[in-house]
């Protein structure tokens, strides 16, 4: 359904064994093809995916390797939902200047580049090597 929030309806997939909030994100060519994303936990905390490299991942599947936006939802009333570090570092992997759109249930969101969101990545990655 064209009017139906994407990050709504991949929530009935989310498998949330600790999680205390929902979370769903896709790195997108937004428009054709949108690759979605949900957090696929596991008690042993550490082997538990989140859903932003979910949905990277099935891209990267697919034969996608470049990015133009990612959209991140959740459940949070009152704080924008961010990606973890594990994540920041799985994106600049892909580039430093596609979008994060960070947002909220109302609709509000806030927009970040990867490169403001891990300006000195794991390894030497890019310009913004670490002398």
């Amino acid at each position: 359904h064209p009017t139906a929030s994407p990050c709504a309806t991949v929530s009935e997939h989310i498998y949330p064994v600790l999680a205390r909030h929902l979370q769903q994100r896709y790195p997108s060519h937004w428009f054709p093809p949108l690759f979605s994303g949900c957090n696929i936990e596991n008690v042993c905390y550490p082997m538990g995916v989140c859903a932003e490299r979910t949905a990277i991942q099935k891209a990267i599947s697919e034969g996608h390797r470049e990015f133009r936006a990612i959209a991140i939802s959740s459940d949070l009333q009152d704080d924008f939902i961010s990606p973890c570090g594990a994540c920041r570092q799985v994106m600049r992997e892909f580039g430093t200047n596609w979008a994060v759109y960070m947002t909220k249930p109302d609709g509000t969101y806030v927009v970040r580049t990867v490169l403001e969101l891990l300006p000195a990545p794991f390894g030497s990655l890019g310009p913004q090597k670490i002398q």
